[in-house]
């Protein structure tokens, strides 16, 4: 149950950052795209949270735990920084430039479509948390937990199969939100993502048995027959 009331606290408090700088971005709340965002994110947030409480409970404790931990390394705290400032930083630019500024117009039907690509990467994202049950919100290696190597599921096809959803995820907010200027955020989501799986990978090639052997059989890192 405390596992539970933690989901759903931190629901409240994420997505009530989230609506604070969008609809500030926005100056108003009279914002179609903001509200829609808002509302199947926090839908699909606490169904899939409520899921994984029961079929995976050590994984969500962890995915619950802060974006900053003490057994993180400190290269993994210094680029987690700019990746959340550009996630929230693009979600308050999409606003701005949809319900402000109006630099973009965008159709409705292409709105609804982001809701589709939106519901797909988070559906691919969570498919890849419950093929990955060491899936942790920063780099470590869980020897609590008995971390192994996984090379199933998304991981038989690329080595980071959650940034991969990622740049799927913010695209797809970016069409919800109505802005086409927002989907400058996915290639500098891209760029500092690899920077990060540089970290990851030496972290996990030194820590974790059999990464090696895995890295050598699957070559793609990100971005599938790209890198």
């Amino acid at each position: 149950m405390s596992l539970v009331l933690n989901l759903l606290a931190q629901t409240i408090v994420w997505f009530g950052l989230m609506g604070a700088i969008i609809f500030g971005a926005a100056g108003t709340i009279d914002y179609t795209g903001g509200w829609l965002y808002l509302g199947v994110m926090i839908t699909i947030s606490v169904v899939f949270g409520l899921h994984m409480a029961r079929v995976d409970p050590g994984l969500l404790q962890e995915r619950l735990k802060p974006p900053v931990q003490r057994d993180q390394p400190l290269a993994d705290k210094l680029v987690l920084i700019p990746i959340l400032l550009l996630m929230f930083g693009g979600m308050g630019l999409m606003a701005a430039d949809a319900a402000r500024w109006h630099w973009s117009i965008m159709p409705p039907s292409v709105q609804w479509a982001g809701c589709g690509l939106l519901l797909a990467a988070i559906l691919f994202i969570y498919w890849t948390m419950r093929t990955n049950s060491f899936a942790a919100p920063v780099v470590k290696i869980q020897r609590d937990r008995g971390q192994a190597v996984i090379t199933t599921g998304p991981y038989a096809i690329v080595r980071h199969p959650m940034y991969f959803g990622a740049l799927f995820y913010i695209a797809g907010t970016s069409f919800v939100l109505g802005s086409w200027w927002g989907l400058a955020t996915a290639p500098l989501l891209a760029l500092l993502l690899g920077i990060r799986i540089g970290v990851e990978e030496k972290a996990l090639r030194m820590g974790l048995e059999g990464y090696d052997d895995y890295a050598r059989r699957v070559r793609y890192r990100l971005i599938p027959l790209i890198w």
